[in-house]
């Protein structure tokens, strides 16, 4: 071996020696995890008693059981209102922010900023009054003479898991306004000033110059709301509990119904890894899908 090769040798060794205390934490509290979780799926365990060989039953069982499986439609709703919606909303805020820079703009992004640090829970507790029948949202509908539209918004069939959804859109705006505004300051000036001498309006400006430079924070939003849609828990669990019915009852509330309610551990780790898979299949597509053609 040369003496080149031995020192490429050495500087990868010191490297791998870098990464693996952070890898040993990750095997340890991630993947060993994991793989526990699916070796449990493979079995009819109630948590305390010795548990039975089930195969691959209780995955049969999450595609054909009518609950799990609308567990799974209801997060995949939750999607246009955690992913879909703030990301449209973060980008109109981009739009008038950016190209508007005023005093106090620090303020805004502050306000639009404040949901991200508010825990979840006392989000779903304050959201859940403002729903109620006496709620804020009701006398506001009074107030400009839609009485008729008003109910019991987390009580309604028809409308809980939009509410439910409409609550994760104005947590997740401002997560996606900021991670926008943090990608338009890399944009070059010149494209802009070039646009300009073309002619181009504001909209045309920020739909030829500045939305094809987010490409990589779009795909950064749009996993990051995915995955808070599809792994959604404190909110609903607070707003509603999964009600009424099983109307916005979804995947990480099941799970935690079936492994420590309903005693059904294994049918609980089967759906968690059916959850799982959905999740990174996802990724894949939205990585695959922005990458920046060659």
């Amino acid at each position: 071996m040369t003496a080149r090769g031995r020192t490429r040798g050495g500087r990868r060794l010191r490297g791998y020696l870098f990464v693996l205390p952070a890898l040993a934490v990750y095997l340890a509290f991630a993947v060993l995890p994991a793989l526990h979780t699916a070796y449990l799926s493979l079995f009819d365990w109630d948590g305390v008693t010795l548990g039975g060989w089930a195969g691959l039953d209780n995955y049969r069982r999450v595609f054909t059981d009518p609950a799990l499986r609308g567990s799974v439609v209801n997060a995949l709703v939750l999607v246009v209102f955690f992913a879909l919606l703030p990301i449209l909303a973060g980008l109109l805020l981009t739009a008038l922010l950016a190209r508007h820079r005023r005093p106090g703009m620090a303020g805004y992004r502050l306000l639009f900023m404040l949901p991200q640090v508010v825990p979840l829970v006392a989000v779903g507790v304050t959201w859940r009054w403002l729903y109620g029948e006496d709620g804020l949202v009701n006398e506001a509908l009074d107030a400009v003479g839609l009485g008729g539209f008003t109910r019991a918004w987390l009580g309604d069939f028809d409308w809980a898991l939009i509410a439910v959804g409409l609550v994760g859109t104005w947590v997740l705006s401002g997560l996606c306004m900021m991670l926008f505004l943090s990608g338009v300051h890399k944009v070059d000036p010149q494209l802009y000033e070039a646009a300009r001498l073309d002619g181009a309006g504001p909209v045309r400006e920020f739909v030829s110059v500045t939305l094809p430079q987010l490409r990589g924070e779009l795909a950064v939003a749009l996993t990051v709301t995915t995955v808070a849609a599809l792994a959604s828990f404190d909110i609903v669990y607070v707003t509603t509990g999964g009600g009424p019915g099983e109307e916005t009852t979804v995947p990480g509330l099941l799970i935690y119904r079936l492994a420590f309610s309903a005693g059904k551990v294994g049918l609980a780790s089967a759906l968690g890894v059916v959850l799982s898979l959905l999740i990174l299949v996802i990724v894949y597509l939205v990585n695959r899908l922005s990458r920046t053609p060659s």
